[in-house]
Parts: C-alpha cells; sequence; structure tokens
C-alpha cells in the first residue's frame, strides 16, 4: 500500500479514528494488526520474514536482561550477552543477504571461477526482494544492540515489541527509529490534538508536494535520458543527472514527511530524516544531513565500535571507508553502489587529507572564509561531488555508469537554448512549473538550514493566514501533482532497498 494511492486515504483515516475511540489498552494492538496489514498488501507470505526479525530481536533482549540479573560472575555475563548479539545479528543478516545480495554473491563467484576456466552451475530462486526488510532489519537490530549496553531495558510485552519493529508509517523505508524513542511512545497515553492534527495534515501534504509536483515530475525527465544514455549525451546527461539528486531527496524527504505526519496525527514523534542537505558546505557535513536515521546508525553501531577516531588517523580513514562501503551494498546489491558509497567515504578521506593544504592556501592568499561568496563556493563544490556519485547511484551497474560517463563528454550546449529540454517527457510549461517548484523547496530548505522553523512560524500566524498557506499547498498537490483518472500511484524510490 502506497502513501500516495487511494487505498491509504482510505485506510490511515479509518485507523485514526478507530485508534482514538477504543481504549487505550488495546490500542497498541490495533495498530499492530494494522501495521501487519498495511505491510501485507505487498506480498502477505513476506510477513514471515517480518516476524522472523521480530522474535528473534525479541528473544535476543529477554535472554540478555535474563543474564543481567542472573548469579553469573561478570565475565561470563558479558561473553553470554555479546552471544546473544552475535547469534541476533548472524539470524538477521543471514536472511537480508540472502533475499538481497544471493543474485550478487553467485554471480561474482561464477565470474571469478570463469577467469579460471571453472563452470559453474548457479542454482535460480525467484525471489522477490522483500519491501523494507532493509530498514526493519536494521531497526530491530539497534534494539539488540541497545539492550546489550544497558542503553533500555527488555521490552517484556511482545505485541508492543513487535509494533514497535512494525509501526506502519515508518516500517518500509524509514526513518529508522530507536528503541529509545519509538518503543517508549508506545506505553504513551495519546489523545486526540488539535496541534497533532494540524501540523500532521500540514507535514502529510509537504510530503506529497515533494512526491508528487516534484519527484514524480522530475523522474519524467531522468527516465527519459538514463533509459537511452546513447539519444542523449552531453549535457542532456548532465542536467537528467542534476535533476536526479532533487529527484531522490523530493522523492525520499516526501515518504519520511509524509511518514512523520502521519505518525504525528496519531501522537508518535518520529525523527527528522532530513535537514537541508544540498546546503551543506562539506561532503562529511552532507551525510550529516542526510538520511539522518540510516547515518546514526552507521555511526552508533559500525563507526564507533570499529574504533571511530580514537585509534589514530590511519584507522579512522579505514572506518570511514569501511562504514561508507558498507552503506553502498546496503543501498543495492551491485558494485555500482558500492562504488557510489566509496566514492562518499573517499570525498570524506580526501578532505581531510587535504585539510592542512587548503587551510595553507587560505592563509597565504588572504581569503576569508567567512564571505558568502567562499561559502557558496564550498555549498557548489560539494553539490558537484555528491551529484557525481548519483550517477553510479542512478545508473545501478558499473556498465552502465560507464556508458553514461563516456555519452556526458558530447559537447552540445545548444539544447540550452533551442528548446530540446522540453522534449524530454514534459512540455515548457510543465518545466517551467517545475524551476519554480524547486525554487520553492530550495526557499524551504534554506530556511530550515537556517534553522527557521517553518511550521512554527507559520502556527504563530493569524488564523487566515495559516488557512490560506495549508489551502495553497492543498491546491498545489491537487492541481500540480499527478492525481488524476490517468494517475498511478509511482512506487518511492526507496522501497527498492
Amino acid at each position: 500500500m502506497l502513501f500516495n494511492s487511494t487505498d491509504f486515504l482510505i485506510f490511515f483515516p479509518i485507523v485514526t479514528l478507530i485508534y482514538y475511540v477504543i481504549p487505550h489498552k488495546v490500542r497498541y494492538l490495533w495498530l499492530l494488526g494494522c501495521s501487519y496489514y498495511f505491510y501485507m498488501c505487498w506480498n502477505p507470505k513476506y510477513i514471515v520474514l517480518l516476524l522472523f526479525s521480530t522474535v528473534v530481536t525479541y528473544l535476543s533482549g529477554l535472554i540478555m536482561e535474563w543474564i543481567k540479573h542472573s548469579s553469573l560472575d561478570a565475565s561470563h555475563k558479558i561473553i553470554g550477552k555479546k552471544c546473544c548479539v552475535a547469534g541476533s545479528f548472524i539470524l538477521n543478516l543471514s536472511l537480508l543477504g540472502f533475499f538481497k545480495y544471493f543474485d550478487l554473491f553467485m554471480g561474482t563467484l561464477s565470474h571469478a571461477l570463469g577467469l579460471l576456466h571453472i563452470r559453474l552451475t548457479v542454482p535460480s530462486f525467484d525471489l522477490l526482494l522483500p519491501v523494507g526488510i532493509s530498514f526493519y532489519t536494521f531497526q530491530a537490530l539497534s534494539y539488540t544492540v541497545d539492550v546489550y549496553r544497558d542503553e533500555i531495558y527488555a521490552e517484556k510485552n511482545f505485541f508492543k515489541y513487535a509494533l514497535f519493529v512494525s509501526f506502519f508509517p515508518q516500517l518500509v523505508a524509514g526513518p529508522i527509529e530507536r528503541s529509545k524513542n519509538l518503543l517508549v511512545q508506545i506505553n504513551e497515553r495519546h489523545h486526540l490534538k488539535y496541534a497533532n492534527v494540524r501540523d500532521g495534515l500540514f507535514l502529510i501534504f509537504w510530503g506529497y508536494f515533494l512526491k508528487l509536483v516534484l519527484a514524480d515530475r522530475i523522474a519524467i525527465v531522468v527516465d527519459t535520458v538514463y533509459n537511452e544514455p546513447s539519444m542523449y549525451g552531453g549535457f542532456y546527461l548532465i542536467i537528467a543527472t542534476i535533476l536526479f539528486a532533487f529527484q531522490i531527496l523530493c522523492d525520499f524527504n516526501g515518504y519520511t514527511t509524509i511518514a512523520r505526519g502521519a505518525a504525528q496525527i496519531m501522537g508518535f514523534r518520529l525523527m527528522e530524516n532530513f535537514n537541508a542537505p544540498y546546503f551543506a558546505d562539506n561532503v562529511a557535513g552532507f551525510w550529516r544531513r542526510w538520511h539522518i536515521s540510516l547515518t546514526s546508525w552507521f555511526k552508533d553501531y559500525l563507526y564507533i565500535p570499529l574504533g571511530g577516531n580514537r585509534k589514530g588517523k590511519l584507522r579512522k580513514y579505514l572506518n570511514i571507508m569501511i562504514v561508507f562501503t558498507v552503506s553502498g551494498l546496503w543501498h543495492g546489491a551491485s558494485f555500482a553502489f558500492v562504488l557510489w558509497g566509496g566514492l562518499n567515504g573517499l570525498y570524506q578521506v580526501i578532505g581531510e587529507i587535504l585539510k592542512p593544504a587548503r587551510d595553507y592556501i587560505v592563509n597565504k592568499l588572504h581569503i576569508c572564509r567567512e564571505t558568502f561568496s567562499h561559502h557558496i563556493l564550498k555549498v557548489v563544490s560539494t553539490f558537484a561531488l555528491v551529484d557525481f556519485a548519483w550517477l553510479f547511484f542512478r545508473a545501478g551497474s558499473l556498465g552502465k555508469s560507464k556508458e553514461i560517463l563516456i555519452n556526458m563528454l558530447h559537447f552540445n550546449p545548444e539544447i540550452l537554448v533551442d528548446g530540446s529540454l522540453y522534449t524530454l517527457g514534459i512540455g515548457q510549461s510543465e518545466f517551467h512549473f517545475l524551476l519554480i517548484a524547486l525554487m520553492v523547496l530550495a526557499t524551504a530548505d534554506y530556511l530550515k538550514y537556517k534553522r527557521i522553523d517553518v511550521l512554527s512560524k507559520l502556527q504563530q500566524q493569524n488564523l487566515w493566514f495559516r488557512s490560506l498557506a495549508f489551502a495553497l499547498l492543498f491546491s498545489a498537490v491537487i492541481l500540480f501533482g499527478v492525481f488524476g483518472p490517468e494517475y498511478e500511484a509511482s512506487q518511492f524510490i526507496y522501497f527498492q532497498f
């Protein structure tokens, strides 16, 4: 069930209405049932995988809690708890690896053996990647580690824990919530509040604006060019690659914004997943603002356990490369994604290595780093690096990435002025409207970058102004989105991960 579908527009109000009508003590059971139904709308048989991950991590938490309060000596307690964590990770990651990386592993192995003239018959499995498996697996594993670290107590109620893993607004594409935030909210008594409904609806429609008005419209141009890179070389590919950076931002941020809005209407507070990432002035800053729930997950559960920056510069650089290579692999079972992740890690390592040289040049040339021009130069440079890496992400394979890079070298600047850009699936008026919508996004993100809470500021205005702002947003989604008799809800990009 997609957020941008008629089914969800019927499903969500019914779920919310009944949630507030029934007694507090059974609300979590109602949400759990609705969450499982929501997930089963994609493929009912894969609910077994969600349940398996839930049971494994739930039992690991209980066992660690029992070990903690047992009469074992301290050393044996540590060993026992580590075994629980290891078992939970092995079982969950094995399942994730089989469904997501089996074809990549067997294909790579077959190719390697082929170089040695050894023929390998690869078994064929008709596997469909379970939607959201990467997200709920990481969320469940974070609970295991949090219990191990004594940051939370193990949840005794299985159904409440199952709701934490499967809470439907953020189940299939995040944000990847922590037990310290979401699990504790399940025990809270939520009352129907006007402010929650008002702000939640605004977030939902802002998410729809990002997805329907921006991401889906940009997708038409990007798909037209990237599906035929030999026909659209040079500046066509450059513009499509730039637009893809905004497509994936609007698509993914649109989903998580709708998720936050839906949760807020029911009284839950989900973490913000994006914080004006394209206004970052270095790649490390970009990753502190992009997909924050995943970036912080890797920091807390991989980077720091590897040693972080505590064991010297070389080890720090190695840890950064490991984290971003794994992040690339998490996103997709292709070496193009590994390259994408590795590039983002390499940018940061090279940036730190070259920092003394940059400081030397800035001091020698008496460059003022506080000027607007210097900041803009850094922002544009960061965007160029990040966007170049997005090329491999969008291509999805090394072969297609190579083809796109070669065709990108064609020199055809005339398309910028001869109207050729209006033949890429959307006409001139649609293209101009797209640019206006991008300016709206840039304004909103700039205000967020300046730490101005637009929603809070809006709620301080008079009722007529708030109503007008909501009406304009609602109208933009209805009139300029892709709603209509021929509209088919398009899947969010991150559902494939």
